[in-house]
């Protein structure tokens, strides 16, 4: 049995996706990522693992991601069709056309002309919504793309990096004009981003909607490199995003991970991205690779298991502060309204102003 050969459908569609998706954000010209002949590598081995879900987006590296696989399915004819392809729209590769991104009508056609060019197919499993549009009418969005989808350019609709409220608004827009319905969320999730847990996981349940997780290593933070004697922003690329997180609460993190990493055999990034895929409501976590040896530690992943007590100890310390009203609802709430019961396995004691 393959590392990856159990499969769920993705939110309330009939879509099989593997419980690791592989993430093609570094498939470039090998300048920063991995060039083509170890982008090749990377994707065979992914799918002789059992993996069948591979995203990438319009705008990664200019294009090459796309273009990269693209590039592969014309050299492995066949293997397309047994692909859930996912690519996303919005960014711009005109910066000087104010309509060549975002979600309007004019800029989701001409974009995915364009991908469906670069990837060498003629549809798109999951076409994913970038992030929001501010500018665009969520009616002028959901429209195109149900037509799209059925003219069978298209199959299904994600929704990455969208608020809630915009989430739920599109959620319920399509049920009741009868339109596609949304499939899924990507939202940012690791032990060092977990705020995703308050109103898009509340969405995703409520709707009944996939959740796919990126950068669940918080930018490599969680891979393991990172200890408190070294390896600190060695990669200027990427020391945007890891100086923040680098902290003494992030080291206490990592020196946990480490001794939970050693009782069960296994390595750092293995235990963070078995942490992120035990979560509910998590589909498929998406994962990124530059090289083999980096695939080949995240695939991995999928074999190792943590028991009850890891998950309570990384989750006692790493839980999040949302935003209100989780707060008022936690600490007020739920005594306010059930008293001194338990319901459905939730107890309380009676709030009592003093």
């Amino acid at each position: 049995m393959t590392m990856l050969s159990t499969y769920f459908t993705l939110g309330r569609t009939g879509l099989k996706v593997s419980p690791l998706a592989l993430g093609t954000m570094t498939f470039d010209d090998g300048s920063w990522g991995s060039a083509q002949e170890a982008s090749f590598s990377i994707v065979d081995r992914y799918l002789e693992e059992g993996g069948n879900f591979v995203d990438t987006a319009n705008q990664y590296n200019g294009g090459v991601s796309e273009a990269t696989l693209g590039a592969y399915f014309a050299q492995r004819p066949g293997v397309r069709d047994r692909i859930v392809l996912a690519t996303k729209f919005g960014g711009t590769l005109h910066p000087d056309d104010p309509n060549a991104g975002g979600a309007g009508r004019k800029a989701i056609l001409a974009q995915l002309d364009a991908s469906l060019r670069r990837l060498n197919t003629d549809y798109i499993d999951v076409y994913w919504m970038h992030q929001w549009d501010r500018h665009t009418p969520l009616e002028e969005t959901l429209s195109t793309l149900n037509d799209l989808v059925r003219t069978g350019k298209i199959r299904s609709l994600g929704l990455s990096n969208t608020p809630a409220w915009w989430v739920a608004h599109a959620a319920t827009t399509a049920q009741l004009r009868g339109w596609e319905s949304i499939a899924a969320v990507q939202v940012e999730y690791s032990l060092l981003a977990r705020t995703a847990e308050g109103e898009q996981f509340g969405a995703a349940r409520a709707f009944g909607l996939g959740v796919t997780p990126w950068s669940p290593l918080a930018s490599g933070v969680l891979s393991g490199k990172y200890t408190r004697t070294s390896g600190r922003h060695t990669d200027s690329r990427r020391t945007g995003y890891t100086a923040p997180l680098l902290t003494e609460n992030t080291y206490v993190l990592l020196d946990t991970l480490e001794r939970i990493a050693r009782d069960l055999g296994t390595t750092v990034a293995r235990a963070s991205l078995a942490w992120v895929r035990q979560q509910r409501p998590v589909t498929s976590v998406l994962i990124g690779a530059r090289t083999p040896a980096q695939l080949e530690d995240n695939l991995a992943s999928a074999e190792v298991t943590l028991d009850a007590a890891h998950l309570a100890e990384l989750d006692d310390l790493t839980a999040p502060s949302l935003n209100y009203p989780h707060p008022f609802m936690d600490e007020v709430g739920i005594g306010y309204q059930q008293g001194n019961t338990t319901i459905n396995g939730v107890t309380s004691s009676a709030f009592r102003r003093s």
